[in-house]
């Protein structure tokens, strides 16, 4: 049951919360009076001799990884259907709260409040969105399994 579709579902998911390493949450805002760029590894103002790393997202950027790999731990769990449903419920109530937290942290980076525009956007914004989709879409194809295997248990 590991070639399943959901697994396939699960590693993106992974790759796509991976991905909040590479990509920013917060392009060209104004903080402290500099443009800056903002990520989860922290907030880095645009100089005129490149980019200056300026405040440090440590507990963000430690806690991503482990949000990241609790898809593919899901995938280990195939031959427990039920209890993998339940991982990924659990695993989409974890990454909705680390989004919060991780919005409220760059929202408490910028004094008086970070107005973010759609332009200013970066891909890192919706990146935790397109994982939680995933998951669902995995559960699904699990509940769809665990659907089949009755059925063949019933006609036994």
């Amino acid at each position: 049951m590991i070639q399943r579709i959901q697994t396939i579902y699960l590693f993106l998911a992974t790759l796509v919360l991976l991905g909040l390493y590479l990509f920013p949450l917060v392009n060209n805002v104004n903080v402290n009076g500099t443009i800056s760029n903002i990520s989860i590894q922290g907030v880095y103002q645009s100089l005129a001799d490149g980019q200056r790393f300026f405040i440090n997202f440590i507990g963000i950027k430690i806690l991503a990884a482990p949000v990241a790999l609790l898809p593919t731990l899901i995938i280990f769990f195939y031959k427990k259907r039920k209890q993998q449903i339940a991982l990924g419920y659990s695993a989409i109530l974890v990454i909705i709260g680390y989004s919060f937290w991780m919005a409220q942290t760059v929202k408490g980076v910028v004094p008086g409040g970070l107005q973010v525009e759609f332009a200013n956007m970066g891909i890192g914004m919706f990146l935790s969105s397109i994982a939680i989709i995933l998951i669902i879409l995995a559960v699904r194809a699990i509940k769809r399994d665990e659907k089949l295997v009755r059925s063949a248990d019933r006609l036994r």
